[in-house]
């Protein structure tokens, strides 16, 4: 079919010939169900993109598969649930973003996506952050297909600012309501997810997706890129979840345990597996949970997957005896 609409362009726009209407709607028909297709994969690149971030150990504070960390009211199983119930709501984000639809139709599928996972998960936030975050850049992917634009990290970081950034700082600027993001900002003037979309997601496309590839690129190992992502996020961003947690001084212990991760070389030190797990128990004694981070990973992987999955651009090719440590997918084994 791809083949049969080139030869019509040509035709038309060399010798002025308009396909029959039977090739025209066969055509339409065509693009509409790619059009679905790539909603649909876009979707699932987010939901495997999450558990990406949920999969991942040592993980300090933060539920893993493992353990649950610093939390009492939810557990691996928790997050699965709660992943479930988002499987159509990243789909219609992208389809949200296809037809360039303004930011209160995409908060308002936000809004009942949220709404989905507390039912799902028994009135347990696993996924708010994320619903936000990485709903956003499958709006933004959306954008990209709809203006035949390659899909790459900074094209979807254009098509976020250019299409919400505007409605996105006034949304930032509007510090009504109780949630515990709004708490702390009025407290400690920490900024959080809003302020973080509305400058085009800098701690995803500036610290977290460059450190990502370049551990890759060294490695080629997708649990240590993730590692030494989450950890560049834990040492630069401010977590609203930790200051709600932990205070100023729970914040600039998380701000220190990853300065020092990563001035000690981060995965590429001989000990970084112990040094992380030592984080991991001592967030989980003071009850301190980088949630705002882990979102923040999440996204970064669906950049990363999103853009290698659709775009030109790919990973490092993998080193002889280093297989096992990265799939075609980009997933961990």
């Amino acid at each position: 079919m791809d083949s049969l609409i080139n030869v019509f362009d040509v035709l038309a726009h060399c010798h002025k010939v308009q396909p029959h209407p039977v090739i025209r709607a066969s055509c339409a028909q065509e693009k509409s169900l790619s059009d679905r297709a790539f909603c649909a994969e876009v979707g699932r690149i987010a939901i495997v993109s999450l558990y990406d971030e949920l999969s991942l150990y040592p993980k300090p504070g933060l539920v893993s598969l493992v353990d649950n960390g610093s939390h009492d009211d939810m557990t691996a199983e928790t997050f699965l649930r709660s992943l479930f119930s988002l499987r159509h709501y990243f789909v219609r984000m992208a389809e949200a973003g296809m037809r360039q639809q303004s930011f209160f139709t995409l908060k308002h599928l936000g809004i009942a996506a949220e709404k989905r996972m507390m039912l799902a998960t028994g009135g347990v936030n696993t996924h708010r952050g994320a619903i936000f975050a990485v709903g956003l850049l499958c709006a933004s992917a959306g954008v990209c297909r709809a203006q035949k634009t390659l899909i790459s990290a900074s094209s979807i970081r254009a098509a976020l600012v250019s299409e919400w950034g505007a409605e996105l700082l006034h949304h930032a600027q509007d510090i009504k309501g109780n949630s515990h993001g709004i708490q702390v900002a009025n407290r400690y003037a920490a900024s959080g997810a809003r302020e973080e979309a509305a400058l085009g997601m800098p701690s995803v496309f500036e610290i977290a997706l460059p450190m990502l590839k370049t551990t890759l690129g060294k490695t080629d190992c997708w649990e240590r890129a993730r590692i030494d992502a989450l950890f560049a996020l834990m040492a630069s961003v401010s977590d609203t979840n930790v200051y709600y947690r932990g205070g100023s001084l729970g914040a600039q212990m998380v701000k220190t345990c990853a300065r020092d991760f990563l001035a000690r070389g981060g995965t590429g030190s001989t000990d970084w597996r112990e040094y992380a797990i030592s984080c991991h128990r001592r967030f989980t004694e003071k009850k301190l949970s980088p949630g705002g981070a882990a979102d923040l990973l999440g996204a970064t992987c669906f950049v990363f997957r999103v853009e290698k999955r659709m775009g030109r651009h790919s990973p490092p090719p993998l080193a002889q005896g280093k297989a096992r440590c990265l799939n075609d997918d980009g997933a961990g084994q």
